[in-house]
């Protein structure tokens, strides 16, 4: 058994409770017990202990839209002429990366920020994947880099027809082969999806054939959704009908399925969301970054849709992700009254709820029988901290690198800032190598 414990804990969800000098017990990959740490040490003497010197305990987060086959541009030089336009960007870097990756990229792109994820206390994480000239075995790769690392995390590689028909082919194949893996071997580490690129690279052809291999497997996609708004006009132009419209038709939305990002889309589309059950994940640093708009997130939520948040792989950090949701929103709306419940709504409640519906059990809570991903967060609140304000301790006191322990699934990742069993030195220097080489032949 693991105890964490001589913190304030904070246990999130239907509890919501505010423990000091609380802790969380660990038995095996699930909590056993909430409580006062002097009771649980009384009662569970030879358990190892974890002291967290009065600092905030809480579940972790969760990342419920990611790339890290992107870690490769991090600090990139772009000789190429500036982009002007979301398309520019998808041509002129993304699309020029993604199509340079080898398996031992994919491998090592997987690692560095999943080791960011443990150091920024994001224990879950929902990965889109795209490597066009090393399609197959890509995603068992990242799985393999998981595993390792020890976060737990779902997998799709993006089915698109911009490379033609045969690579279009071997992406359904790898996401079926990687779906059945995990069928057949169940692990509460590890997920598959269906992934899929835009509406705006994909033919009515290829969406048909997604959606009858995917249904056969009775899984969800992943799919960006309206992202730009060359994704909306193609669909307009091309099929007579905007993007959510389209992939209803192809029966691609449903409960199981996530739309990311769903910038460009209307009050029709909405309801079809809705109606449909089909999970938002919304990504605001990325968003802005890229210059595409911005999603009607409070919109959604008030008509009753399941809207979580992401980063895209613009951070690792969720606690960042956060930050950015909450400003960008009083922002966009002029209005400073908005986004202070909406966007804990969507990190604290609706990311969990996501994640349970891919890999099953109790996630975003420290509660009796949830999986056991807990962080200890250097906290001491310079003010009262209670059932009713911790969102406002979080949002102006707490950032990724604030965390100083990370336990997945009840095994300890990094301790008191130290990584447990991961040579970073190592995986840093030939990641390095690798991103050079990428570098050199963009």
């Amino acid at each position: 058994m693991l105890l964490i414990g001589n913190g304030t804990v904070l246990t999130l969800g239907n509890s919501n409770q505010v423990i000091p000098k609380g802790g969380v017990l660990i038995q095996g990959s699930k909590i056993k017990e909430i409580g006062l740490t002097q009771d649980l040490q009384s009662r569970f003497p030879k358990a190892e202990f974890i002291d967290a010197h009065g600092k905030l305990i809480m579940p972790g987060m969760i990342n419920t839209h990611m790339h890290l086959y992107s870690t490769f541009a991090r600090g990139m030089d772009s000789k190429s002429t500036p982009p002007k336009s979301f398309g520019d960007i998808l041509e002129g870097l993304w699309w020029k990366l993604d199509k340079l990756l080898s398996l031992e990229d994919v491998y090592y792109s997987g690692l560095t920020p999943l080791i960011e994820c443990i150091k920024t206390g994001t224990t879950t994480i929902v990965d889109h994947h795209a490597s066009p000239r090393a399609i197959t075995g890509s995603l068992a790769m990242l799985a393999k880099a998981a595993q390792e690392m020890g976060v737990r995390a779902a997998f799709c590689y993006e089915v698109s027809d911009r490379d033609g028909d045969e690579i279009a082919e071997e992406g359904i194949l790898e996401n079926v082969d990687f779906i059945e893996s995990c069928q057949a071997n169940p692990d509460p580490m590890v997920a598959g999806m269906f992934g899929l690129h835009a509406s705006l690279t994909l033919s009515n052809e290829t969406l048909a054939a997604c959606s009858v291999a995917a249904n056969k497997l009775g899984t969800g996609f992943h799919v960006h959704v309206a992202e730009g708004r060359e994704d909306l006009e193609d669909c307009l132009a091309n099929y007579g009908m905007r993007v959510v419209e389209r992939l209803e038709k192809f029966q691609i939305l449903g409960p199981k399925t996530i739309a990311v990002h769903c910038v460009h889309i209307d009050d029709h589309e909405i309801e079809l969301l809705k109606v449909s059950q089909t999970q938002v994940v919304h990504n605001p640093e990325s968003n802005m970054g890229n210059a595409v708009g911005v999603t009607p997130v409070l919109k959604m939520l008030s008509h009753g849709v399941n809207v979580g948040l992401g980063t895209d792989g613009y951070t690792c950090d969720m606690f960042e992700s956060g930050k950015v949701a909450n400003v960008l929103h009083k922002h966009a709306s002029a209005d400073p009254s908005v986004a202070w419940g909406e966007v804990p709504q969507m990190l604290y409640a609706n990311n969990p709820k996501i994640a349970e519906n891919l890999f099953g059990g109790k996630f975003g809570e420290l509660v009796e029988g949830a999986w056991a991903d807990v962080i200890v967060v250097d906290y001491l609140p310079p003010t009262p901290l209670n059932s009713l304000n911790w969102t406002g301790h979080l949002l102006f006191g707490v950032s990724g690198r604030s965390v100083e322990t990370t336990v997945i699934n009840g095994r300890v990742r990094m301790l008191n800032r130290k990584l447990i069993d991961i040579d970073e030195e190592a995986i840093g220097e030939r990641s390095r190598e690798l991103a050079q080489g990428i570098w050199n032949r963009i």
